[in-house]
């Protein structure tokens, strides 16, 4: 955890002399930064797309933090107005000590968002406590949370690295894939729509998902500070409008209607391969519809995170997250 904070600082110091030139703003702009873009955010792009954010008088400009702690620096130094990346992001800093910590004050997806892919089809015989003994798996960077969260599972089924099973950590996530097709690990994990076309191109097989088998998480959230919440407390209630109102149209909008309108967002993505991956991640129950995180998925992400020994302490719920104001959005919404 000591790591993670320490990126985390160094990610703030690399950003601080942009920060004056970057502070302030209306109210109505919210410079918004995520954590990487993916269709497992679909909901948040297609907010934007079906005019909700300007129905509520926002412009939202989405710039790419390229990691939760570079998120986390834009959020202190005020180069950005929200984060969106993990909630443990600002679960660090809370423990670190510091006096300003952000909040996390809304969450788009409650479980982990990556598939499990295999070299041989045991799409009907996959047993997550037999099938994985005594093989290899790319699953990430150690620390992060989707290697985390792997780990979690591993280990609820009786399987320990170095024991019965092998996880390997030495291939960056961003070439996990191709590492995996030059013959690396008999399995991979990989997010949508990846997954499905590396099936699709026959050259591997979707056999479970990670999300479904670890439970509910708090896995990907909106974090603001204290201060610019209560600067901009309409403006929050309004982004949150937005964003529950596309949650509930992704969800029971058919897929393909969906993707026509989200191909602008993924450039080089095809309408049948965000379709698919909607699809996917409809399956799983992806996405938080009343942006509230509960407390059972908060102590699962603190087990977690603890599992892989990168816990010093356990906090409450709410020193890290504001519940008040994304369930009083949701009860207005479906009361009007």
């Amino acid at each position: 955890m000591k790591k993670i904070l320490a990126a985390i600082l160094c990610a703030l110091f690399a950003v601080l002399p942009f920060a004056a030139c970057t502070e302030g703003g209306d109210g109505k702009t919210i410079r918004l930064n995520e954590v990487t873009h993916s269709i497992f955010y679909a909901p948040l792009y297609a907010a934007e797309a079906l005019g909700y954010f300007e129905e509520e008088g926002i412009t939202i400009e989405l710039t790419n933090g390229g990691g939760a702690d570079n998120v986390m620096a834009a959020v202190l130094s005020g180069s950005a107005d929200i984060g969106f990346c993990g909630p443990e992001a600002a679960l660090y800093v809370l423990i670190g000590g510091s006096d300003d910590v952000p909040t996390v004050f809304g969450q788009l997806t409650k479980r982990d968002g990556s598939f499990l892919v295999s070299r041989v089809d045991e799409k009907d015989t996959f047993d997550w406590a037999t099938s994985l003994e005594g093989k290899e798996i790319l699953a990430g960077r150690p620390g992060g949370v989707p290697a985390m969260t792997f780990e979690y599972v591993l280990n609820n089924n009786g399987l320990y690295d170095g024991t019965n099973v092998t996880m390997n950590y030495d291939v960056n996530f961003n070439y996990m894939t191709a590492a995996f097709e030059s013959g690396i690990a008999d399995y991979c994990t990989m997010f949508e729509p990846v997954a499905s076309d590396y099936e699709a191109a026959g050259k591997g097989y979707v056999v479970a998902s990670v999300g479904e088998e670890s439970g509910e998480v708090p896995y990907t959230c909106f974090i603001a500070k204290e201060s610019w919440l209560d600067k901009n407390g309409e403006t929050a209630d309004g982004f949150l409008r937005a964003v529950m109102r596309a949650i509930e149209y992704v969800k029971t909008t058919d897929s393909a209607a969906v993707a026509e309108l989200l191909v602008p967002y993924f450039d080089g993505t095809g309408e049948a391969a965000i379709a698919t991956s909607l699809d996917s991640y409809k399956a799983i129950d992806a996405w938080q519809e009343d942006m509230t995180m509960t407390e059972d998925a908060f102590e699962r992400l603190l087990d977690i995170i603890d599992n892989a020994g990168e816990l010093e302490k356990r906090v409450p719920l709410t020193d890290l997250a504001d519940l008040e104001r994304s369930a009083a959005v949701y009860a207005a919404l479906h009361a009007a």
